[in-house]
Formats: C-alpha cells, structure tokens, sequence
C-alpha cells in the first residue's frame, strides 16, 4: 500500500512516498521568508504550499499511481489522546481558528485532505503535538486559573517508543521510558505504559534549548517583562533564548567546533543546557516511582554523542539503561501510523 506524507514546517515542507512503512523517496520543499511574508497567517499559505506539492507529484508521476492513503503532521487542536486520526471537517474548522496556537503544523491536515479528495482516499493525522495524557497531579502549576497544559513532540516520542520496544520484542505499552527529544525545542517525556503522563511544555518549559528559555525564575521574570517591549520579551521566551541569548548562535555544529578549539565558555553553556535536561529525566523517573525500563534520547541534538549524550549519561545512567536514536523521524512515523490503520493493527480515532 502506497501512503502520501505531507510534513509542513516553518520555512520547509517535507513530503514522502513510502510503500507500507517503507520510504520510496523523500523531497524537501523550501520556502523564501519573503516568499511566506505575503500571507496574513499560517492558514493562508497552504493553498500556495498544496499548489507546490502537487506540481512535484504531477513531474514524479504520482498523480497516476494508486495512493492507499495521506498522513499530513497534525497541529496545535484540542486536546487529544496519542494515535492515528481521520482528518474530518471539524478537525480542519479547529485548526484554521487556530485557538491554541499558529504553527505550520496546523496546515498539515488540511493539504492532507485536500490532496486526499484528488485520490478518493481517506487522509490521517497522526500523534498531533496536542496529545495530551497528562495524570491529574502534572496539572497543577500553584495557580489555579494557570493549569498545566500539554505540547511536545508526541510524534517522534511516540514512534522512538514503539521502535525500542520492538527491538526488545516488546509492547511499548507494557514498558516505562523516559524520552528527551533534543532539537530546537526539547522536551521530556514520561511514557507509563505507553502513556504520556507527565511532559515538559515544548514552548516554554523545561530545560533551556538552542532557542527558548525554558523554566525561569518568576519574580525575576515579572520584573523583566516590566521593562521590555512585549514582542521583545516573547522572542526572549522562544526565538532568541537559551543557547542564543547565551553565544549568538542556535546552531549546535558551530557550538561544538567552539568547544573543539578550546572555548570554554561555549562549553560551560552546552553543559548547562546537558545539566537541565538531566533534571527533567531525573524528574520523570520520580513520577515513574523508579520503575524505568530505558531512557530514550533523540531528535537532531542526540547526534551529540560526545558532548551532550555523554554529559546526560553520566548524570543519568544508575536511572536506566540510556538508548540513543538519533533524529525526528517524522516522515517515517507518519506513513507507519497510517500503515498501522490500513493493515488493521489499529483503529482511527474520530476527531
């Protein structure tokens, strides 16, 4: 069974062939900020990214192939369990109005569907970045009209869960983990039977990563905020904080190379961010009482097997058996949540 993914990000939009759950060819489109400054909102660009896509799939010949389904990214919509989802209408009226967040994941559904119409197949979206499986206790935040919400990078945690335990010959769904998806926003995650119980927020909590700050001191951070244009202050928070507010770059090769020459303030910085990490894996295996299986790094960063797996390992390795799997892996995790509904090994939940 042949299975479109459509993976639009900021700047790029990634779509994919894969036969099953294995790639036939992968193609990055991307895309001028001036080019993307003519729209309004996130919204309005997907017609000019669909228009794009379809081009590329007219030239690769796709338009005459039987395509079984489109698996598109899913976006910032209610909260939702982790799984596979059929995209419907009330999902894409969600993601346009755009209530908890604009973010070129929310288009993902709707070129999915539209691209979808054109094959008479059904589109998929899967493990959204709003899965939200959160125990009560990780709600509350010490105000009560301030409740803890659910973001992170279930798409990847989800599909790096399923690959360890399979390796394993296992269920994810029987095995505690603790996943730290590393990349330009970083976010832990304690996986309880398969379950998102506790996560660190990908926009504005947690450790501090190549862009956001993370957790601040609050006081001190009012403060602040008093004294700093709002638009100033936001970027702080998630653009051109954490390792950028600290070295002027994001960029973690031109970091290591610093250290490489002997920086060692860039390397008192990196360590800091390997540092915060720590404790949130340290966090979450208190909210497993102990009981973790493994702990699983990944996303671009996990590439960093010399400075920062190495850095979280000897903080963290008497928790659990540490796993490196580099990579977001998104395309792949995308055509296998849809595989998984069309071979049966899972049903589409309704939005």
């Amino acid at each position: 069974m042949k299975i479109l993914v459509v993976n639009p990000g900021s700047t790029s939009t990634k779509i994919g062939l894969f036969e099953d759950s294995t790639e036939l060819w992968t193609e990055t489109i991307r895309h001028e900020p001036d080019e993307l400054k003519r729209f309004a909102t996130v919204w309005e660009q997907y017609p000019y990214r669909k228009k794009i896509i379809m081009e590329i799939l007219e030239k690769k010949g796709v338009l005459k192939e039987k395509i079984a389904a489109v698996a598109g990214r899913g976006g910032l919509f209610r909260p939702l369990k982790g799984g596979t989802y059929l995209v419907n209408e009330k999902m894409l009226k969600d993601a346009e109005a755009a209530e908890r967040g604009s973010h070129a994941s929310n288009i993902g559904a709707v070129i999915a569907w539209e691209i979808a119409q054109e094959f008479s197949v059904k589109s998929y979206i899967i493990d959204p970045v709003c899965v939200d499986e959160l125990e009560d206790l990780a709600r509350f935040s010490g105000i009560p009209e301030l409740p803890r919400t659910s973001i992170f990078h279930a798409l990847n945690v989800r599909a790096v869960a399923r690959k360890y335990a399979e390796q394993l010959g296992a269920d994810f769904q029987t095995l505690n983990l603790i996943v730290a998806h590393m990349g330009g926003g970083i976010t832990v995650t304690a996986l309880k039977k398969g379950r998102a119980v506790q996560i660190s927020h990908g926009l504005y909590e947690g450790a501090f990563t190549p862009e956001r700050c993370g957790n601040m001191p609050n006081l001190p951070l009012v403060e602040y905020a008093d004294k700093t244009p709002r638009e100033e202050f936001k970027k702080l928070i998630s653009g051109k904080g954490g390792l950028y507010a600290y070295l002027g770059t994001s960029n973690a090769l031109e970091i290591e190379k610093e250290i490489e020459n002997g920086n060692e303030y860039f390397k008192t910085v990196y360590e800091a961010m390997a540092y915060q990490i720590s404790e949130q894996i340290g966090a979450r295996a208190a909210v497993l009482c102990g009981r973790v299986d493994a702990i699983i790094l990944t996303g671009g960063l996990a590439y960093s097997k010399d400075y920062l797996n190495k850095w979280i390992a000897e903080r963290c390795s008497f928790i659990a058996p540490i796993a490196c799997m580099p990579g977001e892996n998104e395309m792949e995790a995308l055509a296998e949540g849809a595989f998984r509904v069309l071979s049966g090994k899972e049903t589409a939940g309704e939005y």
